[in-house]
């Protein structure tokens, strides 16, 4: 129950190579991935997951064996989050770019294919920024957690024509 049926270097291993396998895969498939889910992103979620699963434990379901797995993921995770932090170069390299979405009013379609994002989930992002016209939005971004982030024209700034009252 508590030993390891594979050595432990095997399980670390084993661990290892699947979480990396992982953040490849979310990093090349987009950040909608990453941001809210749809039903068919969780869906596959839990399919990789389980998926996944048996390359980790390999023939081993011991306790002892799943507890080396989980720490080693972990602590992959805290390890990579460490250098995230640390070096520009592979923040650029594991997470992804902002996207711009609309600019001063107009929607950048060409953007918004190459993110998948649709016109309705632009929309519903406007809405809960209260924002009812895209001829209102100075900037939207698609973040690098999947989020839209929605900058508002302000009436009277720079460039901007005179507010009617």
């Amino acid at each position: 129950m508590w030993l390891p049926e594979i050595p432990v270097w095997e399980k670390a291993f084993r661990s290892l190579v699947v979480y990396l396998f992982l953040l490849l895969a979310f990093r090349v498939t987009g950040k909608r991935q990453v941001g809210e889910l749809t039903p068919f992103d969780f869906t596959v979620l839990l399919i990789i997951s389980n998926v996944v699963q048996n390359a980790i434990i390999g023939p081993d379901d011991s306790l002892g064996g799943g507890l080396i797995g989980a720490a080693v993921i972990f602590l992959a995770n805290y390890l990579v989050a460490e250098i995230t932090f640390r070096s520009r170069r592979v923040r650029r390299l594991l997470e992804a770019a902002p996207t711009l979405l609309v600019h001063n009013g107009r929607i950048l379609h060409k953007n918004l294919t190459s993110e998948r994002v649709t016109l309705d989930e632009l929309h519903a992002a406007m809405r809960r920024s209260g924002v009812a016209a895209v001829e209102h939005v100075r900037a939207a971004v698609l973040e690098e957690n999947g989020g839209i982030s929605v900058i508002t024209r302000i009436a009277d700034g720079p460039g901007e024509p005179p507010a009617t009252h």
